[in-house]
This record gives C-alpha cells, sequence and structure tokens, in this order.
C-alpha cells in the first residue's frame, strides 16, 4: 500500500508540470452564457480554439495555398504534376513537421523527460520519399527526356512545406517566390539567351525513292542545321528507308524552313523534328 501511494504522488508533479507549461496553449473551455444559468438549459456553449490550434491552421493552409501557387503554374503549361499535385505535397510535408513540432499534444503518456524526437530526422524522411513522386514525372518520349523541372518544383515544394510546417515563413515565402520566379519568368528569359536549338530527326523515303546520305546531310545543312549520330535502317518489312539523327541549330526557326521544305517532297513519306526539353 505505501509503494502503490509513492507511486501516484511521484505521478502528480508531471502532469502537473504538463498541464502549467501547455495550459494556456492547450486547454479547451466550455464556456456558458445567459449569465450564470450553467445546467445547458437556454444557455449556450461555446469551444474556444486554443492559440496552437490557430497556428497549425495558419501553416496548413499556407502550405496549400504555398503549393497550389507553383503547381498553377505547373498545370497552365500542360505539366503531369500540376495544381493539387503540389498543393498535396506542400501540405503533407506542412502536416509531417507538425507532428514533431507539436509532439507534446499527442505524446501525452510519456514523460517529457524521455522524448527526444529529432525533427530534422522527419525532414530528411520526406525529402528522400519526395524523390519516389518526383521520378514519376520524369519520362522518356522518343529521344527526349521531359519531366525534370516539373520534378525539381516538387521537390522544392515539399522543401517550403516543411519550412511552413515548422512556422519558419520568412525563408518559406522567399522560396515560393523565388520558386515562381524562375518557373514563370526565366522561361522568357531563357527563350531571349543565346543558345543552340536541338531537335532529333526522323526522315523516311519509300524504299525504291532514297535519298542519298550525302544528299540528306546537304540539304538539311542547307536550311542551317549540323548533323550528329546519323543512323539509318529499313522498316516496315523492308519497304521504306529510314534515316535518324541529332541535328542543332542556333536558330529555332530553322525548323520550321526545314519542315516546309520536307512537306514539299513527293519522295517523303513521313519525317519528324522533335526538340529536346524538359
Amino acid at each position: 500500500m505505501a509503494a502503490s501511494t509513492s507511486a501516484s504522488t511521484r505521478s502528480v508533479p508531471v502532469d502537473v508540470s504538463r498541464k502549467k507549461a501547455s495550459s494556456n496553449d492547450r486547454q479547451r473551455n466550455l464556456i456558458a452564457t445567459d449569465g450564470d444559468d450553467t445546467s445547458g438549459k437556454g444557455g449556450v456553449l461555446v469551444a474556444t480554439v486554443t492559440h496552437d490550434e490557430l497556428v497549425i491552421l495558419g501553416r496548413l493552409a499556407g502550405a496549400i495555398l504555398i503549393g497550389a501557387m507553383i503547381g498553377f503554374e505547373r498545370s497552365f503549361h500542360g505539366r503531369p504534376a500540376g495544381f493539387r499535385t503540389h498543393a498535396l505535397v506542400c501540405l503533407a510535408s506542412a502536416l509531417l513537421m507538425c507532428v514533431t513540432v507539436y509532439q507534446m499534444h499527442w505524446m501525452t503518456e510519456v514523460p517529457i523527460d524521455t522524448i527526444r524526437a529529432d525533427p530534422t530526422r522527419m525532414a530528411q524522411g520526406i525529402m528522400t520519399g519526395i524523390g519516389f513522386l518526383g521520378a514519376g514525372v520524369i519520362f522518356k518520349e522518343g529521344l527526349t527526356v521531359r519531366g525534370l523541372t516539373t520534378a525539381a518544383s516538387i521537390w522544392v515544394t515539399a522543401a517550403i512545406g516543411i519550412l511552413v510546417g515548422i512556422g519558419f515563413w520568412y525563408p518559406a515565402i522567399l522560396g515560393a517566390v523565388g520558386v515562381l520566379l524562375v518557373l514563370a519568368i526565366f522561361r522568357l528569359i531563357e527563350r531571349r539567351l543565346p543558345s543552340e536549338f536541338y531537335a532529333h530527326h526522323m526522315l523516311r523515303f519509300a524504299r525504291d525513292r532514297v535519298m542519298g546520305e550525302a544528299e540528306v546531310q546537304k540539304m538539311i545543312r542547307a536550311h542551317g542545321f549540323t548533323i550528329a549520330n546519323l543512323s539509318s535502317r529499313l522498316t516496315e518489312g523492308g519497304q521504306q528507308f529510314e534515316y535518324r539523327m541529332t541535328i542543332k541549330s542556333r536558330d529555332r526557326k530553322n525548323a520550321e524552313k526545314l519542315s516546309n521544305h520536307l512537306r514539299g517532297l513527293p519522295e517523303v513519306v513521313e519525317f519528324r523534328i522533335a526538340p529536346t526539353g524538359d
């Protein structure tokens, strides 16, 4: 009996200290109105929202808003992961970080001195796991790899969600603005920067009307392109002859000029000019 009594008295200070440490933030009160009527007859019970709950609500709402803004830019340009995906990624990151930041709210049965949760481990797990989602939007179309920019935007959205989840608003907002500038404004800047235009070119002829390799190279160079990795093969059961190559030029308009020229050649059965890009 003495042992049980001493054990119960030792547990009291832990509970009391926990209540004192968070009484202003976590306690939920029921307030009765209509004077001193506390019997519930004619009274209205109002549940107060604690300060921590308002903070969590603001962080999650901010995560959804920031993720949605980044995702809208991706959706606007027809990318596979857009408005909803980015909003969910940012929200999930913020939620998981709230789990570590507000661990006292759900680890109520464990003494405070025994809690040793490290929020940085949660952040590492989020950034590692989000890599699988990013890999899902990268795909190969012919000889072109697309989706790299969208995968990077998903990854940085998760990082912003982590910052929002821990309440580090200043870098989170700066990061969101930076991402939107890179995705939207840098696209316009990139078009104005001097660069070489690369494309994968396929040219197909009927087998009895094949244009010689030297003549093909001369035609393509005449339209401002240089050729790399030229290959050829028979296709369609030997009925057609196909050239495949990578072409490059300093002017994107040369692709349209080459396309117009190839459309006017009766011996060309099929052709394709596929620009490389993200």
